[in-house]
């Protein structure tokens, strides 16, 4: 999506960003030279913007063969507001964008038979559930089920938008579907909370584990985070973060974290070392301001990280 954050002073600075996009760019840096690629799949329009968009995508070493381009449609757009400690207010302009159509005569079959046999993560979250409708999301579902027959793990952040969704039900339904086929659960328990009503992270871990998921990250913010593996642990794992002393813009605090947790087991790394990565990706991110800061801050976090 085109990104307008708020600068001060009744300026906007444009970028492209977006929840899923937020979280392939910096896993992208971070896996930097490692030799692992991260493709990004959505479907953009045949304007001007749509072409900016790849060009910066592919300048972040996202490959970008799994993305559509439907005539007449262009991105979406969405604006960031911020109060004095950082926390931010979304509006959308996203109801007619291309990424909607995405799965409805936007990617052809060799890019969608690409998506179910030779990927080893596919990662997918709960806005990308919201912006499609039902049949495109039954479409969605029957990938991810035959990209997990064929070997691929499914990692699901819920980012819970009630502003996306019709009614709770529709999104509790929803979710829980693709809860079902996920592998890993990469959520916050702020959503879980307004969504599931979970009473504690614990009440979160203990629901995921009945769905059958092999391992759940309980993102908490501040407070860094739970972290289970369902086959070796009865108790999840708390992980901490260093304080950050000045929150900035908090627009990317859970998708950083996702991009840093998900480069570090793309590496082999055990849960818990994950979590720590992810928590100082994000720690460092929430001090600057936009959902995607300069790539040479993340360069040099990459380096001795």
């Amino acid at each position: 999506m085109v990104e307008l954050s708020d600068q001060g002073n009744n300026t906007y600075k444009r970028a492209f960003a977006g929840d899923t996009l937020n979280a392939a760019v910096y896993l992208s840096r971070c896996l930097q030279g490692t030799g692992h690629k991260v493709h990004y799949v959505t479907a953009v329009g045949d304007d001007t913007l749509s072409d900016m968009m790849i060009s910066e995508w592919q300048s972040e070493g996202i490959v970008c063969d799994t993305i559509a381009h439907i005539k007449d449609k262009a991105p979406g757009l969405y604006s960031i507001s911020l109060d004095e400690h950082g926390e931010r207010t979304f509006s959308y302009w996203r109801n007619d964008s291309a990424a909607r159509r995405m799965l409805d005569n936007g990617l052809n079959e060799e890019q969608l038979e690409r998506l179910t046999a030779n990927f080893d993560i596919l990662f997918l979250s709960g806005i990308t559930l919201a912006i499609l409708d039902t049949e495109s999301r039954t479409h969605l579902m029957n990938l991810l089920r035959k990209a997990r027959d064929n070997g691929a793990e499914i990692v699901f952040d819920s980012n819970y938008r009630p502003c996306l969704w019709a009614s709770e039900d529709a999104a509790r339904d929803a979710m829980g579907e693709t809860l079902a086929l996920a592998t890993m659960a990469l959520v916050t328990f702020d959503d879980e909370q307004a969504l599931w009503n979970d009473e504690s992270p614990e009440a979160t871990t203990n629901r995921l584990r009945e769905l059958g998921i092999a391992k759940a990250v309980v993102k908490l913010g501040a407070e860094g985070c739970l972290t289970i593996d369902y086959s070796a642990q009865d108790e999840a794992t708390p992980v901490t973060t260093i304080p950050v002393e000045k929150v900035v813009d908090t627009t990317s605090a859970g998708d950083s974290f996702n991009g840093g947790f998900l480069s570090a087991y793309m590496e082999g790394k055990d849960l818990e070392t994950c979590c720590q990565r992810g928590n100082a990706l994000a720690g460092i991110v929430i001090q600057h301001r936009g959902a995607i800061i300069p790539k040479e801050i993340t360069d040099t976090f990459a380096q001795t990280n």
